[in-house]
């Protein structure tokens, strides 16, 4: 069930919650921040793949290909030593991924929105 607080009223995550985020409206005429093409995502996502140093990172932008359906969670599976992990299914390329369910500590939660932030998102005057 989604529910939604003003920024006053928010005390945290409701005891159960499986995410959260924290939207801003932006004015009408400021600039509006774009998601980058879903090729230049797709790319990072490989990328990632290759490097075992954030498996955080790569399971946030896993979650995040699910949302914009670049990518389509089959099913959740456990590894050989028990540990979740999304099987993930690419339309574009007719391949499986699979991706260790590594949720962000606290800390890393700003690391990973920023360099998201500055890596999937460019400015453009909204139209």
């Amino acid at each position: 069930m989604r529910r939604d607080y003003c920024e006053q009223a928010w005390q945290g995550p409701p005891d159960g919650t499986i995410g959260w985020w924290k939207s801003v409206v932006a004015e009408p005429e400021s600039t509006r921040m774009r998601w980058a093409p879903n090729d230049v995502i797709f790319h990072y996502f490989e990328q990632l793949e290759e490097q075992s140093a954030q498996p955080d990172m790569r399971y946030v932008l896993a979650l995040l290909m699910i949302r914009r359906r670049i990518m389509r969670l089959e099913q959740m599976e456990s590894d050989e030593r028990g540990n979740e992990v999304l099987a993930m299914f690419c339309p574009r390329d007719e391949r499986e991924y699979r991706v260790a369910v590594v949720v962000p500590t606290g800390e890393r939660v700003q690391v990973i929105q920023n360099e998201l932030a500055n890596l999937l998102f460019s400015d453009q005057a909204s139209s």
